[in-house]
């Protein structure tokens, strides 16, 4: 990659990350998109009221491919003593969405810059909101897969648990189901001198909670993954007075679609009779969220075999264990054969060691580059027909 293109992949970087922006408020991310993409000479359009997508039409026939990038921040008070941190108090770019925006711009600065070269059509998708409340559906229903006519996607997605230098891409589930849940426990309240003309809803809740814990340890299959968290408890009124509702929230990850179902009338069910035993009643309801993201099976090892060969030196890991993250790219790859990877991004050196959504987090910017041939490569490849012709979803 030219070494100007990665010096304006560092600051757009660093723009971003100094002014991050939640969900569907991404105007400042948007307008600077906008501005890289004339610059570039890419063509781009608005969706879903802070998304953007750019369309580079290649020069020579080929496939359409596209090219996915999430733009929006976290609700995390930032402390990584970067020079450019956050100047909006309460939030961070802490999941790296900043290098997601900026690799996606250098991979269509560079290939616009090669484009009577480009086989095909790619399509650049700034996508807004994955940390919720959710902007793949709103994009995809908006047109952003159909105008052109996507027949691959790719995404990276930066991860400190791996040194810069490595890239996982994996076939098979990569990214857990993520889907709330809220329980209502109700009672009867009454005078707390008085526990015997009342029904306590609050050691009801306490039991729900523990009983719940069942769910995973004995009542799902020791090799599947499902994690159940109740993250709120909320109830009571005052000291002397016995509680008659106590509300619960949580979260439930799985991997398998199956066991995802199962695994919500099990918590149905363990919920209603928990509280029973207490003389109590519950209700309890599901809020799905972000489907079980799904690497396609026959495009995402030909990636993997061409991009070993185009990045010799790239440590690429086809065994990188799934991480029970939610990730609404799930969506796309639910339309289309779609390849998510994973971008190492620690330096122990520079002390970018932390976890994402970590107030501390930081990335190795030796980091930005790799990242952006692997887009690259990937339009490049696909578009053209040297990798993929066998690509099919599942």
């Amino acid at each position: 990659m030219p070494t100007e293109i990665n010096d304006r992949v560092v600051a757009w970087r660093r723009s971003i990350h100094a002014h991050p922006e939640p969900g569907f408020e991404e105007e400042r991310t948007a307008a600077l998109i906008e501005r890289a993409l004339d610059a570039a000479g890419v063509e781009h359009r608005r969706l879903a009221k802070t998304g953007v997508v750019g369309v580079l039409r290649g020069g020579l026939p080929g496939r359409v491919v596209a090219l996915r990038a999430d733009m929006d921040c976290l609700s995390v008070q930032e402390r990584s003593g970067e020079p450019f941190a956050s100047e909006r108090a309460g939030f961070m770019h802490a999941c790296g969405h900043d290098a997601h925006v900026a690799m996606l711009l250098g991979a269509a600065t560079e290939l616009a810059a090669q484009r009577e070269h480009l086989h095909g059509t790619v399509v650049c998708i700034f996508q807004p909101a994955e940390e919720g409340p959710g902007g793949a559906k709103p994009m995809i229903e908006q047109g952003c897969l159909d105008d052109p006519k996507v027949e691959a996607i790719a995404m990276l997605h930066v991860d400190p648990r791996w040194d810069t230098g490595t890239a996982g891409v994996t076939p098979g589930p990569t990214n857990a189901a993520s889907d709330e849940v809220h329980i209502e426990i109700r009672g009867v309240g009454g005078h707390g001198a008085h526990p015997h003309r009342a029904v306590d809803a609050i050691p009801a809740a306490a039991h729900v909670v523990l009983a719940l814990q069942n769910v995973v340890a004995r009542e799902t299959d020791p090799l599947a993954s499902v994690v159940v968290t109740i993250g709120k408890i909320e109830g009571g009124y005052r000291n002397n007075v016995i509680a008659d509702r106590v509300h619960l929230a949580g979260t439930v990850r799985t991997l398998d679609p199956a066991i995802r179902l199962a695994t919500h009338e099990k918590i149905r069910r363990i919920v209603e009779h928990a509280a029973a035993a207490y003389g109590c009643s519950a209700a309890t309801e599901f809020g799905l969220g972000y489907p079980v993201l799904v690497n396609d099976r026959v495009l995402t090892p030909a990636y993997a075999a061409y991009l070993k060969a185009k990045e010799p030196a790239l440590s690429v890991i086809e065994t990188m264990p799934p991480t029970m993250g939610g990730e609404d790219f799930a969506f796309y790859a639910e339309r289309v054969p779609g390849v998510s990877c994973r971008l190492g991004v620690r330096n122990e050196q520079s002390g970018a060691t932390a976890m994402i959504h970590s107030p501390e987090f930081r990335l190795d910017e030796r980091a930005l580059p790799i990242g952006v041939r692997m887009l690259t490569h990937f339009a490049r490849g696909f578009a053209a027909g040297e990798f993929g012709a066998q690509a099919s979803q599942g």
